[in-house]
């Protein structure tokens, strides 16, 4: 057996990269519940709804997205960067290079009801570009409001936009973000998706396209990849870790439940115009989370308890205060918007979802 790692201040900060995949999220089962928009739901409207573009089809929610739709009869069309990309046998795939505002989207568009729009340029922790904003404003701005005109023009009725959490804020205090919240994006990604979001509502307005907006927290499911992955790695690996002292709320979403809430505001009629935060039912603390993955491995909680108060002064003469903030702090979604005006409810739960992400990891390692 191997000897169990000292867990010093200093150590413990240098595992932040893997905190901050408990705030950001990286842009990406048939309902047994009866939900109104689960298998049997959705086909009812897929006769008027049945052509979907979705761009961002090879990522993480993208590739599960495409499997369900065509699991549930959808034709679907995946607009790739490259020809090399793979897609879902099932689908068409069709090439558009670089996403920006010269891009050509006329062929992918054609013959389409429904776009959905997963590509973006995503956050990063220690973004190199010169001009951070200018980037993301290029594609997650400027790309998307190319992608949108060019699907009014050509007869698309509804355009499904992944936004993110951030859109809403960093953190939470007394009370979750809503779907109706006043919008406070504090850092390039999230600015320039908020930007993306107001400019397509004017195009809505001038177009008629409908738009559907969707702010997903942290996604989780078979297949993540990045810090998530990491955090699954490290419990793996039996260190203990100093949460259980930090009692804070946040709320994620399985993979799963995301998927469904796309297929839902891509086919259900009262989506139109409406904003939706995507989130599972529970929220859980930093520790919970760490818990419910070593749950899901067969192993004992890594946590232990070590003053919260110590924890966060070690942070600040470490230079690490954001990282104990994102750490610390909650981030809540209240998910009811979709609930009461679509009917629809996930339709899988936190344990569910990482005792799927084990079994694809092949269980536990002792």
């Amino acid at each position: 057996m191997k000897p169990v790692q000292a867990v010093t201040p200093a150590r413990f900060f240098a595992w932040h990269r893997l905190t901050w995949s408990l705030h950001h999220t990286k842009m990406h089962d048939p309902d047994e519940h009866g939900n109104m928009c689960s298998l049997e739901r959705t086909n009812n409207y897929k006769d008027t709804m049945s052509n979907i573009l979705i761009t961002g089809a090879t990522g993480f929610v993208g590739q599960r997205l495409l499997a369900m739709l065509n699991e549930r009869g959808h034709q679907c069309r995946a607009a790739v960067r490259r020809a090399s990309s793979s897609v879902d046998v099932a689908s068409e795939s069709i090439v558009v290079g670089d996403i920006d505002a010269n891009t050509d989207w006329s062929a992918a568009v054609q013959d389409i009801d429904t776009v959905v729009h997963l590509a973006a340029r995503v956050h990063v922790m220690h973004d190199q570009a010169d001009n951070p904003l200018a980037e993301f404003r290029k594609i997650n701005l400027d790309g998307t409001c190319s992608l949108a005109r060019a699907a009014a023009q050509a007869g698309v009725k509804r355009f499904v936009y992944i936004s993110t959490i951030k859109v809403n804020g960093e953190v939470t205090k007394d009370k979750p973000f809503r779907a109706d919240s006043i919008p406070a994006p504090s850092d390039p990604y999230a600015i320039a998706k908020w930007e993306a979001e107001k400019a397509l509502r004017e195009i809505s307005q001038q177009t008629g396209l409908e738009v559907v907006v969707i702010r997903p927290p942290l996604v989780y499911g078979p297949g993540v990849k990045a810090n998530f992955l990491n955090l699954i790695k490290l419990v793996r690996k039996h260190i203990p870790l100093p949460l259980a002292g930090i009692d804070n709320q946040r709320t994620l979403v399985a993979l799963d439940n995301l998927v469904d809430l796309i297929i839902c505001c891509c086919v259900h009629p009262a989506a139109a115009g409406q904003v939706f935060l995507a989130g599972d039912d529970e929220t859980v603390s930093t520790a919970e989370l760490i818990n419910r993955i070593a749950n899901s491995l067969g192993q004992r909680s890594p946590v232990f308890f070590f003053p919260p108060v110590i924890m966060a002064w070690a942070a600040g003469l470490l230079g690490k205060q954001a990282v104990w903030k994102r750490l610390a702090g909650s981030l809540a979604v209240d998910n009811s918007a979709a609930k009461q005006r679509l009917g629809w409810k996930p339709v899988t739960t936190m344990d569910e979802e990482l005792t799927r992400i084990a079994a694809s990891m092949g269980g536990s390692h002792h």
